[in-house]
């Protein structure tokens, strides 16, 4: 998260002081990270970091200057945690809503979306199109702030979202449960042609590179939109509202 977003965000999403941050840790309260100043491991600041280890939400270091210039307090005591505009959910979670409606599952997979005004607009897409849930990785990916839940009009009271240290991980143990994966890629095959009927994993890769290799290559199949202007790529969230609407398309109506 950069510094101008996070400063957009603050004012609904980010505590200051070593007491409002250990307050909100021990809530229970989904954080997105706790940013702690270089150096500085000791007494409430040693029990925040212990804190926080033990709930696996992520903590960077920073400088006094940086922390100076994202508080908005001017108070900060040497620590700021960015609060989740909502609560994640498990993937387990996203498995039994499916269940609980009869339906195959539907499930997308960010891969390193890193754009709050993207990972919204999927989110709204998502939910239109009766996806049961969205995974993101814990690191190197935007999470749930106060952008994404203006961009999503909405979506993000209602579209469950499961955040997890390992997408590949995930991925096999989705495989377990009888979904096939597949990934957006442009050299995947068209996907009008690709059977996306049944219980789908569909994976989204980051805005500029687009899918790691390793997710890559743990992925079932790769399907690709066909491009016949000068642009050769889409914007991410257009790219993942196509695909998934191709794969409603073909789980309501067949191919």
């Amino acid at each position: 998260m950069d510094r101008r977003n996070m400063q957009n965000e603050s004012v609904e999403t980010q505590l200051e002081g070593r007491n409002a941050v250990l307050e909100v840790l021990r809530s229970g309260r989904d954080i997105e990270k706790i940013y702690i100043i270089k150096g500085n491991t000791e007494g409430t600041i040693r029990r925040i970091v212990a804190q926080a280890a033990d709930r696996g939400v992520v903590m960077q270091e920073v400088s006094r200057q940086k922390l100076d210039e994202l508080s908005q307090t001017k108070n900060h005591q040497g620590v700021i945690a960015i609060v989740s505009a909502h609560n994640y959910v498990e993937v387990e979670d996203i498995l039994e809503a499916a269940k609980e409606k009869g339906e195959a599952p539907f499930i997308l997979l960010l891969d390193g979306i890193t754009d709050p005004h993207n990972l919204g607009a999927i989110l709204r897409t998502a939910e239109c199109a009766g996806v049961h849930g969205v995974v993101v990785p814990k690191r190197r990916s935007v999470g749930l702030n106060a952008t994404v839940g203006k961009t999503s009009a909405g979506a993000i009271e209602y579209m469950p979202v499961a955040r997890v240290t390992n997408i590949v991980k995930t991925m096999d143990e989705l495989k377990k449960a009888g979904l096939w994966i597949a990934c957006a890629d442009m050299d995947g095959l068209d996907h009008f042609d690709a059977d996306m009927k049944g219980s789908l994993a569909l994976v989204i890769g980051s805005e500029g590179s687009g899918v790691s290799r390793l997710v890559k290559e743990n992925c079932d199949f790769t399907v690709s939109i066909p491009m016949y202007g000068k642009i050769s790529s889409l914007n991410a969230s257009v790219a993942a509202g196509l695909l998934m609407y191709e794969a409603v398309r073909q789980r309501r109506f067949g191919k």
